[in-house]
């Protein structure tokens, strides 16, 4: 049996742009990405800290060092420049594998998004 586990999670970043006359996404910067283990174009769950929104968009890559992350199209209307949100994405894995996997997990700093 297959299950769905927690594969990466950024833990509470902030929204630095809100762009949404861009076709969708999340553009996250690329050292968040390589720390947290995820990929472009990765399926990923975002959750708005400050409003409690919830929403499903997918990954594209921000300039490295830059802190970007930057809701594009519909999802900009579930946050404001400022807000706190919690990107998640999760792995299909054999159930007695998923009992000792260790998902990815950072804390970068909140108001800068780079990492600690």
């Amino acid at each position: 049996m297959n299950i769905e586990v927690l594969k990466s999670k950024i833990h509470r970043v902030s929204v630095t742009e809100a762009d949404l006359d861009y076709i969708g996404s999340v553009t996250i910067d690329e050292d968040l990405m390589d720390a947290a283990n995820l990929i472009e174009n990765e399926k990923v769950d975002i959750f708005n800290y400050n409003n409690g929104e919830r929403f499903t968009t997918y990954v594209i890559k921000g300039a490295r060092g830059s802190g970007v992350i930057c809701l594009n199209g519909p999802a900009s209307l579930k946050v404001k420049v400022g807000h706190q949100v919690i990107i998640v994405s999760y792995a299909m894995m054999d159930f007695e594998k998923a009992k000792s996997y260790n998902p990815t997990v950072i804390f970068p700093d909140t108001k800068t998004n780079k990492l600690k």
